[in-house]
């Protein structure tokens, strides 16, 4: 069972999948190949297809090292993709950090803002968000993706993530953001080393409990192809870290996760519902 209803999402008692749509040329996990509109709109209905609750369009690489791009570029690359994705009848959201960019996606149809900065790279974003109503992620974050890694010192990274993330929510609250449209995100990769990233997914009940739906976001990370190195000791590329991002969302929806994000949709529908019916059961013992 989920442990948050979020509004204006879908609610079907168990942890939801979110399906990626990278419009992007260079994004970490795909090579670029849903960067012309057609192929992105085909993919996220492919998505769908296969399961996927919300479809999450983004148009700006946030790999480590990456720069960022133009706002009339990014606009140029999600808005017709969110559009004609709504039109199909889709749950869509943007994956943004500029509030022009969620104005016009919501606009269009996105029914979600999933801004990766929490807030930080634009502060108009929480006003933005505040007049569509639309939910908003709010993910954990220390800076841009050219020199996050640099930022990746921590102490106790759940108590620290925690309280850095409370610090974000009371600050979009007060920017008129309703406590309803909140989900968090630990940020996994985003200034975080691999042992910062396990240390998160265990303390995942620690984030639940601090009341709002949270998103987990572990897919092709850097950190699950380090854990699988190949016999020469190289972390296995980023597309064939899919298994291993399925027993993450396992176990995150166990442990009370809202929503996982995934490039592999499949999969995952089948492992967020593995999960649920445990639960389920485990409860009615």
């Amino acid at each position: 069972m989920t442990t948050h209803h979020v509004p204006g999402m879908p609610d079907p008692g168990r942890c939801l999948v979110m399906g990626v749509v990278n419009v992007t040329p260079d994004s970490f996990s795909d090579g670029g190949q849903w960067f012309d509109a057609d192929a992105a709109i085909a993919h996220g209905l492919e998505l769908v297809a296969q399961g996927a609750d919300i479809v999450d369009v983004g148009g700006e690489s946030t790999r480590p090292g990456s720069a960022r791009v133009s706002l009339g570029e990014e606009l140029r690359r999600v808005e017709p993709v969110i559009r004609v994705l709504r039109q199909e009848g889709v749950t869509v959201s943007v994956d943004t950090m500029r509030a022009e960019v969620a104005e016009a996606a919501v606009e269009a149809g996105a029914m979600l803002v999933n801004d990766v900065s929490g807030g930080l790279a634009d502060p108009a974003m929480p006003r933005v968000v505040a007049a569509t109503g639309v939910p908003y992620v709010v993910m954990h974050w220390r800076g841009h993706s050219h020199d996050m890694d640099s930022r990746a010192m921590y102490g106790d990274v759940v108590t620290e993530v925690t309280e850095e993330l409370r610090k974000r929510v009371d600050s979009v609250l007060g920017e008129g953001v309703r406590e309803e449209q909140i989900v968090i995100d630990p940020g996994l990769g985003f200034s975080k080393h691999p042992e910062h990233n396990w240390a998160l997914l265990a303390g995942t009940r620690k984030l639940v409990e601090m009341g709002h739906p949270v998103l987990i976001g572990a897919s092709r990370k850097r950190f699950l192809g380090r854990l699988l190195p190949d016999a020469e000791g190289r972390p296995r590329p980023f597309d064939r870290s899919d298994d291993a991002t399925l027993a993450v969302t396992a176990l995150a929806a166990r442990e009370g996760a809202w929503c996982v994000r995934v490039h592999q949709v499949g999969p995952n529908a089948d492992a967020v519902r593995v999960a649920a019916a445990w639960k389920a059961a485990d409860e009615g013992r």
